[in-house]
């Protein structure tokens, strides 16, 4: 079984019906060159005739697309009802890919034949055999998508069997179980299929299986479908498809791999695991699910005091596989729940274990606990927080101080709200203090903003003195109130995202006033910066 095992990516047709998916033909054979790399056995590249962007990726491919690893497939369908296949416009669209698989979806539900398809069971069986036996007599290799099986065979099980044979004798090396609707719990899957596999053996068929997320068990569903004799595993890159998505094939692929022993890619290809899920996802311009198994950033991220701990002395404590054999690495987190554990990890990351003692540590934490419960949170601030070991350095210098600031909000008419357009009637003045060693900068600067105009002086009054200072940029700029139900005297905490066209870092400030709140996350971005990154200070001194 494990010799046989095939991966099939979908992620070019199926995981594009997801909402808020598009993609380029460019994307489309990027992210193919990147499956490839990865060691899938199969691509599927698009729905052949469906539209011109995948009749262009087919026709760009048959040139542009040199795999290493993979069989690049065109997916279809079956003929119409009561049509002739040789003049069938989706039969045609399929030859025309000139790919050497094809795979045709039709359909195993007695259920959907009669109500949705429009046409008899009979006709049916035969769209199946004439379009699998056409498309074979040309030259093509040919899977079948049975779709709708596991709600047809619920429905009625001899006719999505009979499905499955007709598919077989006509030619198809494959014929592949769809959950369709996404309903199918792991133990029911398991007993169809094993069902079905003692079907198929006499017709000398493999069995794959094709499952959707809808319960949150695709790829439970997936494994029990393998253990139960399937030999080919359909699914998409991050879980990406239609309504809640389809299998996730990294997590399938690193479950195969790294649990049950199954090698369906190289171990040099499944440490690019955790980079082929992030260049996808970026591709498709969708933000990275942190929380997601084995790729995901928090997939082995440790917040409780008692895990950073057991880690620190043995990984193997709270982490199911070396982070690293995935391509992945871990991460301790420090919040409230944090103890001595988290800090001396990052304490270590940072080179400094050497220069804080035990005592330093101790204090550390309490600040840390202290902070927090103030309404500051550090798990998305890792800049704010790496100060704060810094500055229990024995001989850390700031390189500023911030004295005291001012801002004013002035409306100049009287206009009513509906009529102001952007900020034209609203004057935003800050005014700032700042030493920086023997000499105090008073400063002030306009914005289209009270934040944006404190930003701006202090700026201004930093720049006298560190000019390189001018290439730090505002980035983002989240507000969140801590304590509910307090109206506007609510403490609330902002998260300040800075870069300097290299690197991004994100700074934390809380009060119950905002602008105080914003003055301190704006502060801890320009020393972070003036610091750690232009190295200002070192430990060394």
């Amino acid at each position: 079984m494990a010799a046989q095992l095939e991966i099939y990516d979908t992620t070019l047709r199926d995981g594009t019906q997801q909402e808020g998916i598009s993609l380029s033909v460019d994307d489309k054979l990027a992210i193919a060159k990147r499956l490839d790399a990865l060691g899938v056995h199969y691509i599927e590249g698009g729905f052949a005739g469906a539209n011109p962007k995948d009749d262009e990726f087919f026709l760009r491919a048959q040139t542009g697309l040199d795999l290493k690893n993979s069989v690049l497939t065109a997916f279809g369908s079956t003929r119409r009802a009561g049509g002739k296949v040789e003049d069938d416009g989706a039969i045609v669209a399929l030859l025309r890919t000139e790919t050497p698989l094809v795979t045709v979806v039709g359909k195993a539900s007695a259920w959907q034949v009669t109500n949705i398809l429009g046409t008899s069971v009979e006709e049916n069986l035969h769209m199946i055999a004439d379009s699998m036996s056409h498309l074979i007599a040309q030259g093509r290799r040919a899977v079948f998508d049975a779709e709708h099986f596991f709600d047809g065979y619920k429905y009625d099980a001899d006719y999505a069997l009979q499905a499955l044979r007709v598919a077989a004798e006509a030619g198809a090396e494959t014929v592949v179980l769809c959950d369709t609707n996404g309903g199918t719990l792991p133990h029911e899957a398991a007993e169809i299929v094993d069902k079905a596999t003692e079907f198929a053996a006499p017709l000398g068929v493999r069995l794959g299986i094709h499952a959707h997320n809808d319960t949150d068990t695709a790829v439970a569903v997936s494994m029990a479908a393998w253990q139960a004799g399937a030999t080919q595993i359909q699914g998409c890159i991050n879980g990406y498809g239609e309504r809640t998505g389809n299998a996730n094939l990294t997590s399938i692929i690193a479950n195969l791999k790294l649990k049950m022993g199954v090698d369906v890619i190289s171990n040099e290809q499944l440490s690019t695991l955790t980079e082929t899920s992030l260049f996808i996802a970026e591709t498709l311009n969708m933000s990275p699910h942190a929380f997601q198994p084995y790729v995901g950033a928090s997939a082995f991220a440790h917040k409780g005091g008692l895990h950073a701990a057991a880690i620190n002395k043995q990984r193997e404590s709270y982490e199911h596989i070396q982070p690293g054999t995935v391509g992945n690495h871990n991460a301790v987190v420090v919040s409230e729940l944090s103890g001595r554990g988290n800090v001396v990890r990052r304490v270590n990351d940072l080179g400094l274990k050497e220069d804080l003692t035990d005592q330093d540590i101790r204090e550390i934490v309490q600040e840390l606990k202290e902070l927090e419960n103030r309404g500051f949170s550090y798990e998305g601030a890792g800049a704010s927080f790496e100060l704060l070991i810094r500055r229990h350095l024995p001989n850390y210098e700031a390189p500023f101080e911030l004295i005291d600031f001012m801002v004013l909000i002035e409306n100049r008419r009287t206009a009513r709200v509906s009529e102001l357009t952007d900020s034209g009637g609203i004057l935003s003045e800050a005014t700032v203090k700042v030493r920086v060693g023997e000499d105090i900068q008073h400063t002030a600067a306009e914005g289209n903003g009270p934040v944006n105009a404190q930003d701006h002086a202090m700026r201004k009054a930093l720049l006298q003195s560190y000019p390189d200072l001018e290439c730090v940029r505002l980035t983002d700029y989240k507000v969140r109130v801590v304590a509910e139900g307090t109206g506007t005297g609510a403490v609330v905490r902002v998260v300040i995202e800075s870069s300097d066209g290299h690197d991004t870092w994100s700074t934390v400030g809380s009060s119950e006033n905002i602008l105080e709140a914003s003055w301190l996350a704006l502060a801890d971005s320009m020393e972070y910066w003036l610091v750690c990154r232009r190295g200002l200070y070192s430990k060394s001194e």
